[in-house]
C-alpha cells in the first residue's frame, strides 16, 4: 500500500474520535453511516473490507460531512435518506425528518382502513410524504391525496412515490384544507406543527435545521390544530375518522378541541415511548 493512502478503517477511527470528543450520540453508527453514504455503499461493506482504500475525493467527502455534522447537523441531511415504516425516503432541508412516534399515528390509520378498502384518505401537510406514502404502500385499494402548503417539500414527497413506485397516490399544493373545496374523506390524518412558537427546543438539537413554518404554530402550537380540527367535520364522509399527532403535553387540549367540534370516539394515543402523541375521533353525526 502505497503512503497517502487513506483507508476505511482508519477514516472510521479519526471520525469516530471526533464525534465521540464533541459528545455526539452514538459516534462510531453515525461515522458509518455517514462513509456508507459516501462510497455508496452498505455499512456491511466497511465492515467486510476495512483495508480497502478511499480516494481523495471520497476522503475530502467524508470530511466535509463529519464538520457538517459536528456542527449539529442532522444525518438524514446530509445523507438525504431517512427510513420510515420500512420506506427509504429522500429528505431535505425543506421537509420534517419523519420521526419513529409518528409511525404510531400511520398505525392508528391502518387500523381504520380495513385491507381490502377502497377508501379515499387524506394527509394533510405531508412533508417528504411519509405518512401517506406508509398508508398507500399498506393499502394499495384505497386513494390516497397528500397535500402540504410548501411546493419544494411536495416535489420531494412525489419523488419519493415515484421512486417507491406507488401508484394509489397524488399531490396537491393546499394550505390545510384550503384546496379542498367540496372534496369529503374516509380518513383524515395530519402531522402539523404543534410547536409553540417561543419553544427553546427550537434553537436545539436537530429542530434548529428543519423548517421552522413545519415545526411551529402560534403562542401555544395550537393554531394549526384548531384549523384543522375545527375544519376536518366538512370534509369527512360519513362514519370518516380525524387523526393528529400532537405534542408530548398536548393531549388534553387537542382532545378538548376534538370534544368541542363534537367529534364522535375521541381517544388519546401514546406512542411506542410511552409519551401521548395523538387523537383519534369519528366525524360528528351533525355534521353537513
Amino acid at each position: 500500500m502505497s503512503s497517502g493512502v487513506t483507508t476505511l478503517a482508519q477514516i472510521l477511527s479519526d471520525a469516530t474520535a471526533s464525534l465521540r470528543n464533541a459528545e455526539t450520540e452514538s459516534p462510531q453508527f453515525i461515522a458509518e453511516l455517514l462513509l456508507a453514504h459516501v462510497i455508496q455503499q452498505p455499512r456491511s461493506y466497511i465492515k467486510a473490507g476495512p483495508e480497502r482504500a478511499l480516494t481523495a475525493a471520497q476522503h475530502a467527502q467524508f470530511q466535509r460531512l463529519v464538520e457538517r455534522r459536528l456542527r449539529g447537523e442532522p444525518v438524514a441531511y446530509l445523507t438525504g435518506r431517512r427510513e420510515f415504516w420500512s420506506l427509504d425516503l429522500e429528505v431535505t432541508s425543506a421537509t420534517l425528518i419523519p420521526r419513529a412516534e409518528t409511525e404510531t399515528l400511520v398505525e392508528l390509520a391502518l387500523q381504520r382502513i380495513p385491507v381490502d378498502a377502497t377508501f379515499h384518505v387524506a394527509d394533510l401537510g405531508t412533508g417528504s410524504g411519509a405518512i401517506a406514502l406508509a398508508i398507500a404502500h399498506e393499502r394499495p385499494r384505497c386513494v390516497v391525496l397528500a397535500t402540504d402548503i410548501s411546493a419544494h417539500a411536495l416535489s420531494v414527497a412525489q419523488s419519493n412515490a415515484q421512486r417507491l413506485e406507488i401508484k394509489n397516490i397524488s399531490f396537491r399544493h393546499s394550505a390545510w384544507f384550503a384546496g379542498l373545496r367540496g372534496e369529503r374523506f374516509d380518513v383524515i390524518v395530519s402531522n402539523p406543527p404543534y410547536v409553540a412558537e417561543h419553544d427553546i427546543h427550537l434553537q436545539r438539537g436537530d429542530l434548529r435545521f428543519e423548517p421552522q413554518l413545519a415545526l411551529s404554530s402560534g403562542a401555544d402550537g395550537l393554531c394549526d390544530l384548531h384549523t384543522i380540527v375545527q375544519d376536518a367535520p366538512a370534509h369527512l364522509g360519513a362514519e370518516g375518522w380525524l387523526l393528529v399527532e400532537h405534542g408530548y403535553d398536548q393531549q388534553a387540549a387537542v382532545i378538548d378541541l376534538f370534544s368541542k367540534n363534537d367529534f364522535m370516539e375521541i381517544t388519546g394515543y401514546k406512542d411506542t415511548a410511552g409519551v401521548p402523541r395523538g387523537v383519534s375521533g369519528r366525524r360528528p353525526s351533525c355534521a353537513a
